[in-house]
């Protein structure tokens, strides 16, 4: 374990909407006012079909864009880096022209809400005004139906399919990091979705993002504990992070294995309480089954719920090369032995679905450079599964599960290669 590791690797521009001025409202200065303390406390909807309220409940003024998406139809709201302290229920449903709404940390120092409208909308007005004799700021922001034609792709489409909250340029699917020797294979600890980006939901309001942020973290501990390996994660806290810069921290750091944690939720109630297990998935161009199909489409869906536009920067035919030609590689056959070691060992801790192996198109798993998978942790539709998920013992058994199954697959390539 201790021989060196040779791999291959195979202007945010300002919304043409609204820019709301809290100093300008609220204190007659055109100057923004720090974020540091503010909180959220309370936000609601009212109004119909025809005109539809959004009020945000602040201990302060700040300053705040707001604009609009397409496909879907979306409302964004970026503020500075403020506390949410809502009902944990908030926005999980909607009223007149917003089907739901969610919220959380974008990027470092920013925040951001989200609502869902039913169809295009016009910004008819935004503000925020003094209530409660000056102790709380209401922002308010007005929408009305509006033309799809005249709505477009929505005045904050032009950047907000190429930015990336991390800073960065989005990674393209055929970047390969420059050949590197290190002493230590590179993990890469993946805990999906989080900040703005909840993931799925269980009955009792746990989101998905906590859940495996906190495998995540214990996995790390169980890791670094052995000494045997670098472990990197892609998130330590509860902020979101885009999916192509999840692949870009992988190939940064020259990952030699890339594990992407997450938990799966049903909205059929009727069965929800049948249905638990964990999966593990794995690339391919065609999904093994249907399940896997909806699921890799739904965690595709990932930058689109925290208000990004996702444009692949590649055409169809060229992903479908890049996909087929990853398969030819070896990182193909090393994800599928990872899956298989990790089966056998995860089979021992917890439940497994049905059918524990599959495969899809998961964005976060194109990898040329790294062998991958996408653990599902198990239905937190499930009441059951959800309340073991929130316990630290079934956290600690299942990070512990994973950890032997690296260290067994390691140990297989190690005794391969002598």
């Amino acid at each position: 374990m201790g021989q060196a590791w040779e791999r291959r690797r195979s202007s945010w521009l300002l919304p043409v909407a609204l820019a709301i001025l809290a100093a300008v409202l609220a204190f007659g200065r055109a100057e923004a006012l720090p974020s540091a303390g503010v909180e959220a406390t309370a936000a609601s909807l009212f109004g119909d079909g025809q005109s539809t309220t959004f009020e945000l409940t602040l201990s302060d003024g700040l300053t705040a864009q707001v604009f609009t998406l397409a496909n879907p139809y979306r409302v964004i709201l970026d503020l500075p880096d403020i506390t949410f302290r809502l009902d944990a229920a908030a926005g999980r449903s909607g009223k007149g022209l917003v089907s739901a709404f969610r919220y959380g940390q974008f990027a470092k120092d920013k925040a951001r809400v989200v609502l869902d409208t039913v169809g295009p909308v016009k910004i008819a007005s935004a503000g925020m005004i003094r209530v409660d004799g000056g102790s709380k700021v209401k922002l308010t922001i007005v929408m009305v139906p509006m033309d799809a034609a005249a709505f477009g792709a929505g005045t904050g489409a032009a950047t907000s399919a190429a930015y990336d909250p991390a800073g960065d340029l989005a990674v393209t699917q055929d970047l390969e990091p420059a050949k590197k020797a290190h002493a230590k294979p590179v993990i890469v600890i993946d805990p999906g979705h989080g900040g703005i980006d909840p993931g799925a939901l269980g009955s009792n309001n746990v989101t998905e993002k906590a859940v495996v942020l906190a495998v995540g973290l214990k996995l790390r501990d169980a890791l670094a504990k052995t000494g045997l390996y670098t472990v990197k994660m892609t998130r330590t806290d509860d902020v979101f992070v885009s999916l192509d810069r999840r692949l870009k921290f992988s190939a940064e750091n020259n990952a030699d294995l890339f594990i992407s944690l997450h938990a799966d939720s049903i909205e059929e109630k009727s069965i929800a309480d049948s249905i638990r297990g964990a999966t593990i998935y794995t690339l391919s161009n065609e999904a093994s089954d249907e399940q896997a199909r909806i699921m890799a489409e739904k965690e595709n869906a990932s930058d689109l719920i925290a208000g990004l536009n996702s444009v692949d920067q590649t055409g169809a035919d060229e992903v479908k090369n890049i996909l087929f030609d990853l398969l030819k590689r070896e990182t193909a056959n090393f994800s599928a032995d990872f899956s298989q070691v990790l089966a056998k060992r995860l089979g021992k801790t917890i439940a497994m679905s049905r059918i524990p192996r599959r495969s899809a198109a998961f964005k976060v798993l194109k990898q040329t450079h790294a062998p991958s998978v996408l653990i599902e942790l198990g239905y937190m539709s499930n009441q059951a599964e959800e309340q073991q998920m929130v316990t630290a013992d079934w956290q600690s058994k299942v990070a512990a599960s994973i950890a032997v199954a690296v260290e067994t697959y390691f140990g297989k390539r190690t005794a391969g290669q002598r």
